[in-house]
């Protein structure tokens, strides 16, 4: 079997729900009053109309909100620090010259860290502009 990852991105809408004995109440709902554990998390609506149900921890690691232009620049912004703490962090370890042996690949590279440093204080100042 040919196993491979994959990443993907979704848009989603989500409400804050609970599930009780696999049923899922939104806030608004009369919950029956049981001895069945109660899970928090999310019912989930796909752009297709699919609906699901995602665990509180699961969801919120997965998604982000994203409703207004500010809160998907900070996403973006978020995103970007990460990746960049990760390219900084590698190319200063003595892996670097290991890991990418070509002279070309290693200044591209560090180009990238350069450049990425740039876009995310452009980021960053966009953000504060709409404050």
């Amino acid at each position: 079997m040919n196993t491979k990852k994959y990443i993907g991105t979704k848009l989603v809408q989500a409400t804050p729900a609970i599930r009780k004995g696999g049923k899922v109440y939104l806030p608004t709902d009369a919950i029956p009053r049981t001895m069945e554990q109660v899970e928090e998390g999310y019912k989930v609506v796909y752009e297709d109309g699919y609906e699901s149900w995602s665990p509180k921890g699961v969801f919120e690691k997965a998604y982000k909100v994203a409703d207004t232009f500010k809160e998907r620049l900070h996403i973006e912004q978020q995103d970007l620090a990460e990746k960049l703490s990760k390219l900084c962090t590698f190319v200063d370890t003595p892996k670097f010259e290991e890991v990418v042996k070509d002279e070309h690949q290693r200044d591209l590279l560090l180009q990238q860290r350069d450049y990425m440093g740039e876009y995310l204080n452009i980021l960053t100042q966009r953000i504060k502009s709409l404050e």
